[in-house]
């Protein structure tokens, strides 16, 4: 080996080629993607602004407007099969956020009901229960009912 020559460098410069041009890739995507969003950051801030401002108002008396921050569990308590679907996919419609509908065996309840958690619940599940229409007793929760823990259980047993 000739004491006068300096070792090969070429896999130290190939992997900085490798990592410019990756970079330019990646710089390039970045421009070309908000070249063609077809709307400028400032329009995006806007319509989320507006988004905020609608979400924040107060809501109506309406049914369409009484949603809650809630989430809902529509159970059927009842004979009548696919009602707790009807009344999920119904309270979903007036803009509740809604759980997968469920069935209960448990028995006890003879009337549609909205169990909440504890009184700073009680005023959303009134809502719920204006929304729903059929006059249903809304009543706070029995700790032997264990199903929907972390939402509004709407028990229905007729429509």
């Amino acid at each position: 080996m000739n004491a006068d020559r300096e070792p090969n460098r070429l896999p130290l410069r190939a992997g900085a080629m490798l990592l410019l041009a990756v970079a330019v890739v990646f710089v390039g995507l970045g421009w070309h993607s908000a070249a063609t969003s077809g709307q400028s950051p400032d329009e995006d801030l806007r319509e989320a602004q507006a988004s905020v401002a609608t979400t924040t108002t107060p809501a109506s008396s309406s049914a369409a407007n009484a949603s809650t921050s809630e989430r809902l569990c529509v159970i059927n308590a009842g004979s009548v099969s696919g009602l707790a679907s009807e009344v999920t996919d119904d309270l979903k419609a007036k803009g509740f956020n809604t759980a997968s509908p469920a069935n209960y065996d448990g028995g006890s309840f003879t009337e549609n009901t909205i169990l909440y958690r504890d009184s700073s619940h009680k005023a959303d599940a009134e809502k719920v229960a204006t929304a729903l229409g059929s006059n249903p007793s809304v009543e706070q929760r029995p700790s032997s009912f264990t199903m929907c823990r972390d939402g509004l259980a709407v028990v229905v047993v007729t429509r």
